[in-house]
């Protein structure tokens, strides 16, 4: 039996290029733009119990998703009702969805000589998943249930055979069934591209030695992360800071020699509409904060967070419970997210940058194409500033950080899948974010409207400015604007199911990030 470094070395890089090989089918077979072209996806690959192995490239905040999916579909089944050939699918975050309804997880099994050996997962950004607004992203409800079709961690595959009726149920309930029934098959595509990855290398260097170095993995994800945390900080640290909605939110961070412990516990409880996320979701934020401070540079896995430990109130917005409603997860855990940066920047100001703009800014348009009669749903985040460093000037119109690794939709693809112009997109520089070192710009972009849609969106930090750094100037807040033809423009936060025609005009305008360091003057 080997068991030189080598081979181990192979099977751990195997098994992260078939993460990879995921992304890319991903990437080349979907049909919705929101993935073809923007990325809004992630791939993942677990051991049978769910335990994460590796992941591709995608949305910082999925990475984190589909390990906790897995288990949470292990936990309702049990391992000994998981057969070979089995897929399961799921978008709710009471049964391991984690997100919102709009993200779909599709996860198999990997079986080899009859045994469960690992799990092979993706999640996608579903356009339309039905429910009482296009694009499935209202801001007027109050419980889960109106956001739309839920997928309670069902099989749509049973022992290879496809539960047809199930297909039916998610194709009727979109207003997309067509492009919905292409991104499905895609995930699927993807997740069985990964499982014969995995057989084959398990044929090829045996069962034991895949074993070990998984075991090798996990121990090596431990040992990084732990190497990091002793050259943080140690203490308490706070943050603190007033929502839009005049809500307070809080977060404490204590780190000593064997820990990093997040507590969440002060915070309000869960909102009656769509601003809320699942403990899934606040671990998230805090896994992306610790992976970022303790080894930021190499890929992660279950063992890279074996020091975390995150305490959450159920009932509270960082742990809703059911049948709170979930639509706007993403502007919730981004704010988490930002408000554990700041609490650590504070403490790391040399090291850390200055606020960035603090939002995914997602905006949806759905209507029917123009020209082409066919329906459309525009999903769309924006870009944005980061803040100043320590030794330098903020990045100019990146995504946010939980959105990294993603990608503006070409203008080309924008106007010719949707049927409405492109007006500009252009650099946005204000007075705001200045310092030693001046936070990065925003973006501004206008979309004219050629045809009747219906609108929604989400942006936060649209009172809030971004936060400075050491005496670093605050940076500038988000606008999301409608003008229609005749009348002022109206600025909006969150809205759906606002009506627009054609000749009205969309302005967005994101804010710069905060400044670094007082001014020399």
């Amino acid at each position: 039996m080997d068991r030189d470094p080598i081979t181990l070395s192979v099977i751990q890089s195997s098994l992260i290029a078939a993460a990879d090989e995921m992304f890319e089918t991903l990437k080349k077979t979907s049909m919705s733009p929101i993935i073809y072209e923007v990325l809004d996806v992630g791939t993942g690959i677990t051991d049978r119990d769910g335990n994460l192995v590796g992941s591709g490239a995608g949305i910082p905040t999925f990475v984190g998703i589909l390990d906790k999916a897995v288990k949470r579909i292990i936990e309702l089944h049990g391992l000994d009702n998981v057969n070979e050939g089995d897929l399961f699918i799921t978008n709710d975050p009471y049964y391991g969805g984690v997100t919102h309804l709009n993200d779909v997880v599709v996860t198999i099994p990997v079986f080899f000589n009859g045994d469960c050996i690992a799990w092979a997962s993706s999640i996608g950004h579903w356009s339309d998943v039905g429910g009482s607004t296009p694009g499935s992203m209202s801001t007027k409800v109050t419980e889960i249930i109106q956001e739309g079709l839920r997928l309670p961690a069902v099989k749509l595959f049973e022992r290879d055979v496809l539960v047809s009726s199930l297909l039916e149920i998610i194709t009727c309930n979109s207003r997309l069934p067509e492009i919905t029934k292409g991104d499905l098959w895609s995930q699927i595509s993807a997740c069985r591209r990964a499982r014969k990855r995995i057989i084959e290398l398990v044929k090829n260097y045996g069962v034991e030695n895949y074993n070990i170095a998984l075991t090798n993995m996990f121990s090596e994800g431990e040992k990084r992360a732990r190497k990091g945390l002793m050259k943080l900080p140690k203490g308490k640290f706070e943050a603190s800071e007033m929502q839009e909605n005049d809500d307070q939110w809080k977060v404490k961070i204590s780190i000593t020699e064997e820990e990093f412990i997040v507590d969440l516990t002060e915070n309000p409880l869960q909102q009656v509409g769509p601003y809320n996320t699942s403990r899934d979701g606040a671990v998230i934020s805090s896994q992306m904060i610790f992976k970022a401070l303790t080894d930021p540079h190499l890929y992660c896995n279950e063992g890279s967070f074996k020091p975390l430990r995150v305490i959450t109130k159920p009932g509270t917005i960082f742990e809703a419970t059911n049948p709170a409603p979930h639509g706007y997860y993403f502007e919730t855990r981004i704010r988490l997210y930002d408000l554990l940066w700041q609490c650590m920047a504070k403490a790391m100001s040399e090291k850390l940058p200055a606020g960035h703009f603090g939002s995914i800014c997602g905006t949806v348009i759905a209507g029917i194409h123009p020209e082409t009669g066919r329906k459309y749903t525009m999903v769309e985040p924006q870009l944005g500033g980061w803040g100043a460093t320590s030794t330098r000037d903020g990045l100019n119109c990146m995504y946010s950080l939980s959105h990294g690794e993603t990608y503006v939709c070409p203008v080309e693809i924008c106007e010719a899948r949707y049927g409405l112009e492109v007006g500009w997109k252009k650099l946005l520089d204000d007075q705001t974010g200045k310092g030693m070192f001046e936070g990065g710009k925003g973006l501004s972009t206008s979309y004219r409207m050629r045809a009747k849609a219906i609108v929604s969106a989400g942006y936060s930090r649209n009172k809030n400015p971004v936060w400075g750094l050491r005496g670093g100037n605050v940076g500038g807040t988000n606008k999301f604007k409608v003008r229609k033809v005749g009348a002022e423009p109206i600025q909006y936060s969150f809205v759906s199911d606002l009506e627009v025609d054609s000749g009205d005009e969309i302005v967005i305008e994101t804010a710069k990030g905060g400044g670094w360091g007082r001014s020399v003057a």
